[in-house]
């Protein structure tokens, strides 16, 4: 059976180094063995085929050792399947109809985070920007964008994430994953 997954790559593409041309990056994936490899957007999103019921994480692991003997330096990679993407955007607790995709992010996490782990964090010092926590995903609503968010900075610090890999996407991405794993 086929299984058709979104790969999410971590911090490539921005500034001047870890460039990582989505054009190189097709090729990449169909060498392990996937296929219908689509690209979207120079940020770090490929869409693929693969059958053998490998795991999320054993494909991730796969195309993080490619990319680094490919490109010389790692990159954290995230593998989803459409359920998990779907699920994600129709369980967001924020308006998303009523949002533009640049005032909403999920933050796709490597394993379920908790409350605990941002419990440091006073979230209605930031009001109006708000975050909630799904399944390996946090929403975050920042009404200014990302770049000016505060909430962001505030929970996206990497003393907050250890031992995870997180990655964010703005709501139009979102919904464009889901649509491209729909098959």
């Amino acid at each position: 059976m086929t299984t058709t997954y979104a790969l999410l790559l971590r911090g490539i593409n921005v500034g001047g180094s870890r460039k990582l041309p989505m054009a190189e990056l097709r090729p990449l994936l169909e060498g392990l063995g996937h296929g219908e490899v689509r690209t979207y957007l120079q940020s770090g999103n490929a869409v693929f085929t693969t059958g053998g019921g490998a795991g999320e994480d054993a494909l991730a692991a796969e195309i993080e050792e490619a990319i680094e003997a490919r490109f010389g330096f790692s990159c954290d990679c995230l593998v989803r399947d459409h359920a998990y993407l779907a699920a994600v955007a129709e369980a967001c607790p924020f308006p998303a109809g009523e949002l533009e995709g640049k005032q909403l992010h999920a933050v796709y996490y490597s394993a379920p985070v908790t409350a605990d782990r941002f419990a440091a964090v006073d979230a209605g010092a930031f009001a109006p920007e708000a975050f909630a926590l799904g399944d390996r995903v946090m929403y975050l609503h920042t009404p200014g964008g990302l770049g000016r968010s505060r909430l962001a900075e505030a929970v996206l610090r990497p003393s907050l994430n250890k031992g995870v890999v997180a990655t964010a996407r703005n709501w139009n991405t979102v919904r464009k994953l889901v649509g491209m794993t729909a098959g």
